[in-house]
């Protein structure tokens, strides 16, 4: 049963649940740091009322909308860098130029360019994803060794036929860990984002019921809204990502 990784996570997880409810027992100061067990009581309390479960549907609903435009925009920045001397220059100086800029520093511009709502956070999302993606597809593409593209010119496919059959599966590790990087990147930009836009507008997801529940002194609601944030990092990570690897490059024999 040990050899089992998930089993280990899970043990793991129970393990730091348990120093969590024991610190908060130790400390036992709920304003400070409520115990794991209230945690899970406010938590149950705010899926049941509908507040957290409408927090986290807009919260997704806007991650999907700025991730998905990042990763368009990154592949056709990456396509034009590997057709191209000019493009990989371009995407160069562009990684070098935005890349070190952290997305929620774009927040005032964003509120200047595009006012409070939507198109403000995508704006910022589409920041955090596309550069990590792009990054990382292109130097996966560039890794992939010359023997497969010989044979793949040898066997007379197509552009499209050659990239989708050779240089995607080839470079899909890091194109895998960019998409990792980049849902990361957005998932902690919009939280801080909402934090801002939430207040500015009145509305929001996760980081305005945070911010929300804070003002009113709720903190279990303010560590129920953590503990959601984490659950959901977790399950994105170890259930889609996780099936999206064991379908490609472990199944392909690239990764152990």
């Amino acid at each position: 049963m040990f050899e089992s990784g998930a089993f280990r996570k899970v043990v793991l997880l129970g393990l730091l649940a348990a120093v969590w409810e024991g610190y908060g027992r130790w400390l036992a100061n709920p304003l400070l740091f409520p115990t794991f067990s209230n945690t899970v009581i406010a938590l149950i309390s705010s899926i049941a009322s509908g507040q957290l479960l409408r927090a986290v549907s807009f919260t997704i609903t806007l991650l999907l909308k700025g991730y998905v435009a990042g990763l368009i925009l990154a592949g056709l920045l990456t396509a034009f860098a590997s057709a191209t001397r000019i493009g990989a220059d371009f995407l160069e100086i562009l990684t070098a130029m935005f890349n070190p800029l952290p997305s929620i520093a774009l927040l005032p511009i964003a509120l200047i360019w595009f006012g409070l709502g939507d198109n403000s956070v995508i704006f910022v999302l589409i920041h955090a994803v596309l550069w990590a993606v792009a990054l990382n597809t292109y130097a996966g593409f560039r890794a992939v060794s010359s023997t497969l593209r010989m044979v793949g010119q040898n066997y007379g496919l197509s552009t499209v036929g050659y990239i989708t059959r050779i240089l995607v599966p080839a470079a899909f590790p890091s194109i895998l860990t960019g998409l990792k990087v980049g849902w990361a990147f957005a998932w902690r930009t919009l939280i801080a984002a909402e934090l801002v836009f939430g207040v500015s507008s009145g509305s929001g997801g996760l980081g305005w019921y945070i911010f929300e529940n804070k003002n009113q002194l709720l903190i279990p609601n303010v560590f129920a809204g953590l503990l959601t944030v984490i659950l959901l990092g977790l399950i994105v990570e170890n259930v889609i990502f996780k099936t999206i690897e064991n379908a490609t490059v472990r199944r392909w024999g690239m990764q152990m």
